[in-house]
């Protein structure tokens, strides 16, 4: 009896260990089956440079600009830029949204951005025209590339003299607002974020002596364009730089001889005199006695 009990004692502990031994080589198996798929997964993967924020279009690309993340092949994107070392210093030709991949066909070298060309310059819908100006409207030569203006036009309006002649006034119209100036002379430049205006973006400087350049190059709408050009052939253009920190549109009324008078000399308020004070200065009352209480009533003017 004995030794039958430790023969089944013997056969449960055999099926134990054969059971623990089967369960140690599934864990095993899985374990190098996992591995395996993150092997493959990991061979099927590339590294991938993204946008961390929006790059405007000319900007040079920096580090601090892009992060690599792995991705599927399936999900590359055409031409995708894969190493920083290839598009450093590239400049975008068009804008990159945050969290898109970086392509080369949407970077130009230095060289092509040097001589980069108008058009390449212009924004999505807008149109670049350029006006002829003398040292005044182009405030004093200090104007850049990337800088935004207001526009006014100086044009001659028909007018009547006081005796209902036909004339001419000149004005001051406020065309447009928060313009961007593309071009000044043939400058174009390269944008690349300052330090010094906590990362904005802004226009590399150049260097040297500028001069007053003749021709400025605005970018606005095809509407607009057109309304300038007429402008251009009635009048004079003058521009006013803005604050690049200012991109507000205000109501602005026309200048002319009319509102200059009213603004430095406004109308005195007219003080109007009631007919009863009137009548009261005048004299022209009458007294009324009910009992011992006195009441002097005006008279009105006769009609």
């Amino acid at each position: 009896m004995q030794k039958r009990l430790s023969l089944i004692i013997g056969v449960v502990l055999a099926i134990i260990t054969v059971f623990m031994v089967k369960m140690y080589l599934d864990q095993q198996q899985a374990a190098y089956q996992q591995a395996l798929r993150k092997q493959i997964t990991a061979s099927e993967q590339t590294k991938v440079l993204f946008a961390k924020s929006d790059i405007p279009k000319g900007v040079a690309i920096e580090a601090a600009m892009v992060e690599a993340r792995a991705v599927p092949e399936k999900y590359i994107q055409p031409k995708a830029a894969t190493s920083l070392e290839r598009i450093e210093g590239m400049v975008t030709a068009q804008t990159i949204a945050k969290g898109d991949q970086i392509t080369l066909n949407q970077l130009i070298s230095t060289q092509q951005a040097s001589g980069e060309s108008l058009a390449m310059a212009t924004p999505v819908g807008k149109r670049a025209i350029s006006i002829m100006v003398d040292n005044i409207s182009s405030l004093a030569g200090m104007m850049r590339p990337g800088d935004y203006v207001d526009v006014i036009g100086m044009i001659p309006i028909p007018a009547q003299t006081p005796e209902g002649k036909p004339a001419t006034q000149i004005v001051a119209m406020p065309l447009f607002q928060n313009v961007l100036v593309l071009a000044v002379g043939q400058e174009l430049g390269v944008i690349r974020p300052s330090a010094a205006s906590g990362g904005r973006y802004a226009k590399e400087e150049s260097s040297g002596k500028r001069e007053g350049a003749p021709i400025i190059t605005l970018a606005l709408s095809p509407q607009e364009a057109n309304l300038i050009a007429f402008v251009q052939e009635q009048g004079k253009i003058r521009f006013i730089m803005r604050s690049p920190a200012d991109s507000q549109v205000q109501i602005v009324p026309l200048a002319s001889w009319d509102t200059l008078l009213q603004y430095i000399i406004p109308k005195n308020p007219v003080t109007e005199v009631s007919e009863e004070e009137e009548a009261i200065k005048s004299g022209r009352t009458v007294e009324i006695y009910r009992g011992l209480q006195k009441e002097v009533v005006p008279l009105s003017k006769s009609k």
